[in-house]
C-alpha cells in the first residue's frame, strides 16, 4: 500500500515517500502527500519540509500503469501535487538520495530547494516512452541548467548522476552523505530568510542568438536520428517555449503530452515497456522460488558464440572456464575476445586496466575436467544433435551435482538434449543472439522436465548482465527462429514473383527493421538457412519454399564471409552492393519455374512479411510455447531489430484491427501460388477477429 510517513526532526517534517517498486505518484500516493504538506503548513511548531523516498528510489515519477486510465486524471494529478508544493507557505527540499526520474525530477523542481547525494541519478526519461514530460520539466529545467544541458537530459532521455549536475541552480547542495540532514538543514536556511525561491521565476540563462542557433542544430539532429519518433522535436519545441512566459510554456507542454499520449509510437513505446517487465514472471515459478548461486561459469565451443557469451559473465566480474577440443581454436576464441576488449578500449568505453581484469577471469581449458566446479555449463558447439549429444554426455559425467546445464542451441529439441543427461531437471535452453555480447535477448527455453529453481536462477542470472529474458516452450526453433523461418519464406517469394532483393530490404528497412531480410541473411550466412531447409524438406515435406536461395548457395554465395550472397561486398568493406549476376539468377529462376514477373508494392511486401511474423506468433500462443503475446514482441523487440516505435509484430497487429489482418491473410491466401495452407489465420487470432478483439486486451 502507498504510504507517507510524516517524522518530525527537530522543526523539520521529513516526508518520506513509500510506493514499491519505484515510489510512483500513483493517485493514492498524490493525494496522501498533499495531506501531509497541508499538515506541516498548518502545523505552528514545523517549519518546512524534507521530502524523500523509501528504499533505493526517491521516485521514479508518474505512475505509468495509470496511464489511458481514470486514475491518471483523477484529481488530484501530478500537476496539483506540484503546486502545492510550490506554493507551501514554508520551505519544502527535495532530498534525492537515489534515482529520481520523470515526474519524481519534476516535482524535486517545484521544491523550494534540492539537495542530493552525488551517486543519485536524474533524468527525464519520458521520450522513452514516446513523451514528453508533463509537468513542467520542459520549463523549470532550463530554468535550472541552461537550455543545452537541459536538451540533453530530455531529448535523450538519459540519466545523469547529480555529481556531475552540481553547477547550476538545479541543486542547492551535492553531498557524500546523509542527504535528508543536508536537507533539513537547508529548509531551516530558507525559512530564516523568509523568501522562498522558486524555479519558474528564473530566467533562462542563455542569449537569443545563442538559443536559435542551438535549437536549430538540434531539430536537425533529432529528426535525423529518431524519424519515427515524434516525441523528440517535440520536447525541443517544448523547451524553445521556456524562453518566455512561464504559464504559456506550461500550457503548451501539457497540449504536447496529451498529443503525444494518443500517438501508436507512444502507445507502442509504453507497450514495449511493460512487455520488458512482464516477461521475467514466469508463470508456475513463485516469486520467492529460492536461487542457484552462480560463482562460476563454463562454457563449452570458443567459437564466435562461445567468446560472446563468456563476455557477458566476463562483464559482469563472473569468472568463466572457456573449454575448446582443440588448442588453435581456443587460441583464436581468446584472442577474439581480447580484440573485442582492446576495440572497446580504443572507443574509451573501457580502460587498459578493465580490459585485463576481465582477461584475468577467463581461464582457457582443453579438457572438460577443467568444469568441475562450475555453477552454470552452457554448451556453444555445431548446432548438430548428434554433436550436441557427445558433449552433454560428457559435461554430464563431470559436472557436479546441482550445476545448470544450459544449450546454446537455436532450433533442436531441448527436451532430447536433457535425455543424453542423468539430470534433465537441471538443463535448460539459453539461446543468446549474435553477436552474443551485444544483443539484449536471451531465449530461456524450458524443457519438459526443467526444474522451477533453474528457471528461476537463470532469469535472475540474465539481469544480472544485462540481458533481456523471455521464457518459451520446446519447439524447432522456439518463438524467435521459428517465425523468422516465415518470413524469410515470404521474402523469397515475393522475389520469385517479381520484387527484388533491394526492393524487399528497402521496404521493410523504411518501415523500421534494422535491416531487411537479403542482408541479414548475407551477414548470418546464407549457407545457414540451407543446412535448415535440407533438414525442412525431410522433417516437412508439406511446407513450401523457393528454391532460388538454394540455388543461389549452389554457387558459394554464402554472404559477406564469401563476398557474394543475394549481394556482392568489396574486400574489407560490408556494403551491400546489387549483383548483376543475382538480377540473371532471378530471371533464370522465374523462367525454369514458369513465373511472369509482377510489379510488387512496397505495402505488399511489408504486410506480407509482418503478418507472417503475426500469424506464426498466433499459432506459437495456440500451442503454449509462449506464455504471453507481450513475450512475442519483446523476442523481436529486443532480438531481431523489430521498430520499438511499433509496439512488436503483435503490437502492431493490434493498431491494424484482428478482422482487418485476418482479412488480408485470406487475400494472400487467395492469390496465384499463394501459400493458402500458411495463410488460414491461427485459430488465435481467428477468435480474435471474430470478437474484434486484440492480442494484448485482458
Amino acid at each position: 500500500m502507498p504510504s507517507v510517513t510524516l517524522q518530525r526532526v527537530g522543526d523539520i517534517a521529513v516526508l518520506t515517500l513509500d510506493n514499491p517498486p519505484v515510489n510512483g505518484f500513483g493517485l493514492q500516493q498524490r493525494r496522501m502527500l498533499i495531506d501531509a504538506l497541508d499538515a506541516v503548513a498548518a502545523d505552528a511548531q514545523l517549519r518546512g519540509a524534507v521530502v524523500t523516498g523509501a528504499g533505493p528510489l526517491f521516485s521514479g515519477g508518474a505512475d505509468i500503469r495509470e496511464f489511458g486510465t481514470p486514475a491518471m486524471t483523477a484529481s488530484p494529478h501530478l500537476l496539483d501535487v506540484l503546486q502545492a508544493a510550490e506554493e507551501c507557505a514554508k520551505p519544502v527540499v527535495a532530498a534525492i538520495h537515489g534515482t529520481c526520474v520523470g515526474g519524481g525530477l519534476e516535482f524535486s523542481l517545484a521544491c523550494h530547494g534540492r539537495v542530493a547525494l552525488a551517486s543519485a541519478k536524474v533524468g527525464l526519461p519520458e521520450v522513452k516512452l514516446g513523451l514528453i514530460p508533463g509537468s513542467g520539466g520542459t520549463q523549470r529545467l532550463p530554468r535550472a541548467l541552461g537550455l543545452a544541458r537541459a536538451l540533453d537530459l530530455i531529448v535523450s532521455g538519459e540519466p545523469q548522476a547529480a555529481g556531475e549536475l552540481r553547477d547550476g541552480a538545479l541543486f542547492d547542495a551535492v553531498v557524500e552523505s546523509d542527504v535528508v540532514g543536508a536537507a533539513c538543514a537547508l529548509a531551516r536556511r530558507l525559512a530564516d530568510a523568509g523568501e522562498l525561491p522558486r524555479l519558474r521565476d528564473r530566467v533562462v540563462p542563455d542569449a537569443a542568438d545563442a538559443a536559435r542557433e542551438l535549437f536549430a542544430q538540434r531539430r536537425d539532429a533529432a529528426a535525423r536520428q529518431y524519424p519515427h519518433q515524434p516525441a523528440r522535436l517535440r520536447a525541443i519545441e517544448a523547451v524553445a517555449a521556456s524562453l518566455g512566459d512561464f504559464e504559456a510554456g506550461m500550457e503548451l507542454e501539457r497540449w504536447l503530452f496529451l498529443a503525444l499520449l494518443a500517438t501508436p509510437e507512444s502507445r507502442a513505446m509504453r507497450h514495449a515497456f511493460f512487455a520488458e517487465r512482464a516477461a521475467a514472471h514466469v508463470r508456475g515459478v513463485a516469486p520467492d522460488t529460492p536461487v542457484r548461486e552462480i560463482r562460476r561459469v563454463g562454457v563449452v565451443g570458443a567459437g564466435t558464440m562461445g567468446g560472446g557469451i563468456s563476455m557477458n559473465f566476463l562483464n559482469a566480474g563472473i569468472p568463466v572456464v572457456l573449454v575448446e577440443s582443440r588448442q588453435e581454436a581456443l587460441e583464436r576464441g581468446l584472442a577474439t575476445v581480447r580484440a573485442n576488449y582492446e576495440a572497446s578500449a580504443r572507443r574509451g568505453r573501457l580502460s587498459a586496466q578493465q580490459v585485463e581484469q576481465r582477461m584475468g577471469l577467463l581461464q582457457p581449458g582443453l579438457d572438460m575436467s577443467a568444469l568441475r566446479d562450475c555453477d552454470l555449463i552452457i554448451e556453444a558447439v555445431f548446432e548438430d544433435l548428434q554433436v550436441k549429444r557427445e558433449v552433454f554426455e560428457r559435461i554430464d559425467e563431470v559436472a557436479r551435482d546441482g550445476a545448470i546445464l544450459a544449450s546454446n542451441t537455436s532450433t533442436l529439441d531441448l527436451d532430447a538434449i536433457a535425455a543424453f543427461t542423468r539430470r534433465p531437471g537441471d538443463v535448460v535452453g539459453m539461446h543468446f543472439f549474435s553477436p552474443a555480447n551485444v544483443m539484449r535477448l536471451l531465449e530461456v527455453v524450458r524443457g519438459r522436465h526443467t526444474a522451477a529453481d533453474v528457471l528461476a536462477t537463470v532469469m535472475q542470472l540474465a539481469r544480472r548482465i544485462g540481458k533481456t529474458a523471455v521464457v518459451s516452450g520446446v519447439c524447432d526453433g522456439f518463438i524467435g527462429n521459428r517465425m523468422l523461418e516465415h518470413y524469410g519464406r515470404m521474402a523469397q517469394f515475393l522475389v520469385e514473383e517479381g520484387a527484388s532483393p533491394q526492393q524487399v530490404d528497402r521496404a521493410l528497412e523504411t518501415w523500421g527493421m534494422a535491416m531487411g531480410p537479403f542482408r541479414m541473411s548475407d551477414l548470418a550466412g546464407n549457407d545457414i538457412g540451407w543446412a535448415i531447409r535440407k533438414r525442412r524438406y525431410v522433417d516437412k515435406p508439406q511446407m513450401r519454399y523457393s528454391r532460388l536461395a538454394d540455388r543461389l548457395c549452389e554457387l558459394g554465395r554464402f554472404g559477406q564471409k564469401t563476398g557474394a550472397g543475394w549481394y556482392r561486398y568489396e574486400r574489407g568493406s560490408r556494403e551491400a552492393l546489387p549483383d548483376p549476376e543475382v538480377d540473371a539468377l532471378i530471371r533464370q529462376y522465374r523462367s525454369d519455374i514458369g513465373v511472369r514477373a509482377r510489379a510488387v508494392s512496397d505495402r505488399e511486401i511489408v504486410e506480407r512479411c509482418i503478418y507472417a511474423l503475426v500469424n506464426e506468433a498466433a499459432r506459437i500462443l495456440d500451442e503454449g510455447i509462449a506464455q504471453r503475446a507481450s513475450d512475442i514482441d519483446m523476442v523481436y523487440l529486443a532480438g531481431y531489430g523489430f521498430p520499438l516505435w511499433r509496439g512488436g509484430p503483435l503490437m502492431w497487429a493490434d493498431m491494424q484491427g484482428s478482422y482487418m489482418v485476418a482479412r488480408r491473410m485470406r487475400e494472400f491466401a487467395a492469390q496465384p501460388g499463394g501459400d493458402a495452407a500458411f495463410w488460414e489465420p491461427a485459430q488465435w487470432l481467428a477468435r480474435l477477429a471474430e470478437r474484434g478483439a486484440g492480442f494484448h486486451d485482458a
